[in-house]
């Protein structure tokens, strides 16, 4: 079982990776540390357009949100019902999901905050159908998981950050 400090090492090198990769492509990357509520990182380039970037790391499994985050949902006796979407924590929000796999393996899956919760709400839609609208072990958690193969398609997708800094 991970420990606080193992989950904070996790977190600590999921975000210095992504700004040193946002430094690679040509950008300047200053880090919060958690300092900040909605964002981890700026991203600016030369000329001062900046970009607000949430950093999600994993050593393995999946990423692990609460659903209300991305939805607004109720409960009607013990069934889940999703609403209606929720605004950005932050206006235009990048994500970007880390995947440490050791040295020189680390996979990114950048994407939109937007993306990200159309995936999410998708996800949280498709688990309640199966389940009639019941979470099986406790009908009351909002708990939802992403899974890195559901992400496939924004795997190493840095135009996404590129396209708003250029």
């Amino acid at each position: 079982m991970a420990t606080g400090r193992d989950n904070q090492l996790t977190k600590q090198v999921g975000e210095y990776l992504v700004a040193a990769e946002v430094c690679r492509r040509g950008f300047i990357a200053t880090t919060f540390t958690g300092n900040v509520p909605h964002y981890d990182i700026i991203a600016s380039d030369g000329s001062g357009r900046h970009q607000a970037i949430q950093v999600k790391a994993i050593k393995g499994g999946a990423w692990q949100f609460d659903s209300r985050a991305f939805a607004e949902i109720r409960l009607d006796g013990k069934k889940q019902v999703i609403g209606r979407p929720t605004e950005p924590p932050y206006p235009e929000l990048v994500c970007v999901l880390v995947r440490l796999r050791g040295h020189g393996a680390d996979e990114f899956y950048v994407l939109t905050w937007r993306d990200l919760q159309k995936i999410a709400i998708t996800g949280h839609r498709r688990y309640l159908k199966r389940h009639g609208g019941v979470r099986p072990r406790k009908y009351d958690s909002f708990h939802m998981a992403i899974r890195p193969e559901t992400l496939k398609e924004h795997r190493d997708k840095w135009d996404v950050l590129e396209k708003r800094l250029r």
